[in-house]
C-alpha cells in the first residue's frame, strides 16, 4: 500500500519508539479482531495488543448472536464447533410467571462458544495478514504535538512504546484510554451489571427456545436468561442495574415461579461477571489519531444489551474509515468523523428507537410487566411478530410491526402502560 506521506502530520519519531504496523489496535475481542480483519483485507499493516494469554478468555458474555446479523457481516455459517445451539425463537416470562412465546418458522439465533468465536474471527484476522501481540497490557495512548501517535505497553512487567499512524481502542468498558484523550466515557447511570453462569442439570426447557425472564423484582434494570445448549447444559444469567449480580442471581435461581422449577437440580460449573452499557453510542468516538469501536463506544442495543453485532458492524465501518484516512495521509479527527456519521445513519434510527422502550420497561412496576404479558398472549400477538424476524434494527422492526393490526394496538397498549404507571 503506497501512501504519499509527504503532507503527515506526524513529525519523525523518538527514537525509542518502535514502529510495528500503521495501525496499532488495542483489545483482540470481536470488536478489535473484526477491524482487524477488514483492515489487513484491505491491505494495511495491523497490530493488535492484548492483553490476556489467549484470545477469547475469560468469556464474560452469553453469546446469544442473530443470523441475520451474522449474514450481512459474512461471518455465516459458523464452524458447527463454534455454535452450541441453534433458536427458533424465545419464551418471555413476568415475574409471576405468566408467558408468552414467539416461534419462527426458521432458526433466528445462535448460541455461540464465545472463547471459540473470538478465535475464529481473531484467526480470520491472522491469516489476512494481522499481527497480534497477546499478554501485552496498553497503559496509555501517546499523544505528541495533538495527534494520539502510539501506545505504552507492559509485557511481562516490562514496558514498551510502540509508534503507529492510527490507534483504535476495542478495549471493552473500562474506557481508560477515552478519558486519557479527554472523550467522554461510559456514563455509569446506563450501565448495568451482568452476571452469566454455566449449569448443569437444567430440566423442562424447549432445547430450541431461549427464556426471557422480565421484571425488577429479579433484574431490575434489564432481564434473565436460561439459552439451552445442545448438550442439556444451559446459559443462565441476568443483568442489573442495582444490588449485587451473583445474589440476584442465586434468588432467581431459587425463588422465580418459572426458573426456579426448570433449575431445582442445576449445579454451577463456572461463573463470570461483566458490565453493560446500555445508553446508546458516547457522544463523540474519535479524535486525532484515535479510533474508539464496540463496547469501549457503548454500540450495544440498549433493549436487549447486545453488542457483538453492533460492534462488528462498526468494527467494518472503523477500517474503512481508517484505511481512507491512511490512504489520504489525514487522521485528523475532522476526517475521522465520517465514521462516526456512517455508524450513525446505520444504527442512529435504531438505537434511539431502542432507548425509548428501554426507558419505558424501566419505568414499568412488575405489576404492569405482569398485565403486558398476559396482554400479549391474549391478543394472539406472536403470529404478527413472526412477520418480523430482524431483531438486531429494532427500531425499523417497531416501525414495520405498525403495518400490522396486532402489532399496533400491542405498542399503543404499552405506551399507556407506561404512561399510567403512576396511577
Amino acid at each position: 500500500m503506497e501512501r504519499d506521506e509527504s503532507n503527515s502530520q506526524h513529525k519523525q519519531l523518538p527514537e525509542h519508539m518502535k514502529t510495528v504496523s500503521d495501525v496499532i489496535i488495542v483489545g483482540g475481542g470481536p470488536s478489535g479482531s473484526f477491524t482487524a480483519l477488514n483492515l489487513a483485507k484491505l491491505g494495511a499493516s495491523v497490530t493488535v495488543f492484548e492483553e490476556h494469554s489467549e484470545i477469547g478468555v475469560p468469556c464474560h458474555c452469553a453469546g446469544h448472536l442473530s443470523i441475520s446479523g451474522l449474514k450481512r457481516l459474512g461471518l455465516y455459517p459458523l464452524p458447527k464447533q463454534i455454535v452450541e445451539n441453534v433458536f427458533y425463537g424465545a419464551n418471555f416470562y413476568s415475574p409471576k410467571g405468566s408467558s408468552f412465546s414467539v416461534r419462527f418458522a426458521s432458526p433466528i439465533t445462535y448460541s455461540v462458544n464465545r472463547a471459540l468465536f473470538d478465535k475464529f474471527v481473531a484467526e480470520k484476522a491472522e491469516k489476512a495478514g494481522a499481527k497480534y501481540r497477546l499478554n501485552s497490557q496498553v497503559d496509555a495512548v501517546i499523544v505528541e504535538n495533538g495527534f494520539v501517535n502510539g501506545v505504552t505497553v507492559r509485557q511481562f512487567e516490562e514496558k514498551q512504546k510502540f509508534s503507529a499512524k492510527l490507534v483504535i481502542d476495542a478495549e471493552g468498558v473500562a474506557s481508560k484510554l477515552l478519558r486519557q484523550i479527554g472523550l467522554r466515557a461510559l456514563s455509569g447511570y446506563r450501565i448495568v451489571n451482568g452476571v452469566q453462569a454455566e449449569v448443569e442439570g437444567v430440566e423442562n426447557v424447549e432445547p430450541d427456545m431461549v427464556e426471557v425472564f422480565l421484571g425488577k423484582a429479579y433484574a431490575p434494570g434489564l432481564y434473565a436468561w436460561l439459552i439451552p445448549k445442545s448438550d442439556g447444559n444451559a446459559k443462565v444469567g441476568l443483568a442489573a442495574k442495582e444490588g449485587n449480580p451473583k445474589m440476584l442471581l442465586q434468588r432467581f435461581m431459587l425463588k422465580h415461579p418459572v426458573a426456579s422449577k426448570k433449575l431445582q437440580k442445576a449445579r454451577l460449573v463456572r461463573t463470570a461477571f461483566h458490565p453493560i452499557p446500555l445508553g446508546g453510542p458516547i457522544p463523540k468516538v474519535c479524535s486525532n489519531g484515535f479510533l474508539a469501536v464496540g463496547d469501549v463506544a457503548s454500540q450495544v442495543k440498549p433493549t436487549t444489551g447486545g453488542g457483538v453485532i453492533f460492534g462488528l458492524t462498526c468494527a467494518k465501518i472503523a477500517a474503512e474509515t481508517a484505511y481512507e484516512a491512511l490512504e489520504n495521509s489525514d487522521c485528523s479527527s475532522e476526517f475521522l468523523m465520517s465514521y462516526q456519521k456512517r455508524c450513525e445513519e446505520i444504527l442512529g434510527f435504531d438505537v434511539k428507537a431502542m432507548l425509548r422502550v428501554r426507558n419505558m420497561l424501566d419505568k414499568m412496576s412488575d405489576e404492569k410487566v405482569d398485565t403486558f404479558i398476559s396482554f400479549c398472549k391474549r391478543s394472539g400477538l406472536e403470529k404478527a411478530l413472526c412477520k418480523i424476524s430482524d431483531i438486531d434494527f429494532q427500531g425499523q422492526a417497531i416501525l414495520r410491526a405498525l403495518r400490522y393490526p396486532r402489532l399496533s394496538t400491542a405498542l399503543i397498549y404499552l405506551f399507556f402502560l407506561n404512561l399510567l404507571r403512576d396511577f
